[in-house]
């Protein structure tokens, strides 16, 4: 049994990235794994002050004691990584990219992630992610051990719920879920 760990970085009802990582979740679970999705909407998230603070504490913790703190213990701890995000102009959103930055204190610790997933949305077509692929590439680089293990992009997907009426995009998440 793996621990799953999915941040969901749309403040958008009914967003296509966040069906799509519920449905990956929702596999995972059925197959035996451990699960939890942590929504960004509504949490208090600064900005990295690149004060490298944590790279000498050690304990995994940011000085800022906000939710990317307790977000980033969450990720510490899990076994698997799903980040779900729209694309916004090219690349994940900014809430997701503070996110990220927010969890340097996880660098010099034993964190247990070997495997990131990646679930998106964009109006367009498939090319319109793969700056947002890069992005989480880059993030997982600076991790030893950790490997991309999968992406999954829904296009063309510019309002609310559209992948509600994509039953096989929702069937490759869920069997991609299920997978780990």
């Amino acid at each position: 049994m793996k621990r799953l760990l999915v941040i969901s970085s749309s403040f958008r009802e009914g967003s296509n990235s966040e069906l799509l990582a519920r449905e990956f979740m929702r596999g995972a679970i059925e197959a035996g794994n451990e699960a939890e999705i942590v929504t960004l909407k509504g949490k208090k998230l600064g900005f990295c002050r690149g004060c490298l603070a944590c790279q000498s504490a050690k304990d995994g913790h940011c000085v800022q004691r906000d939710d990317a703190d307790l977000i980033a213990q969450k990720m510490k701890d899990a076994g698997v990584l799903c980040f779900a995000t729209p694309i916004y102009y090219y690349g994940v959103s900014g809430q997701l990219k503070t996110m990220l930055d927010r969890a340097n204190p996880l660098f010099p610790i034993d964190y247990s992630y070997r495997s990131v997933y990646l679930m998106c949305s964009c109006a367009e077509d498939e090319s319109a992610a793969a700056r947002a692929v890069d992005c989480i590439r880059g993030w997982i680089d600076c991790f030893e051990g950790v490997g991309l293990r999968g992406v999954l992009c829904a296009t063309g997907a510019d309002e609310p719920e559209t992948v509600n009426s994509r039953p096989a995009l929702l069937a490759e998440a869920y069997m991609l879920g299920k997978s780990i």
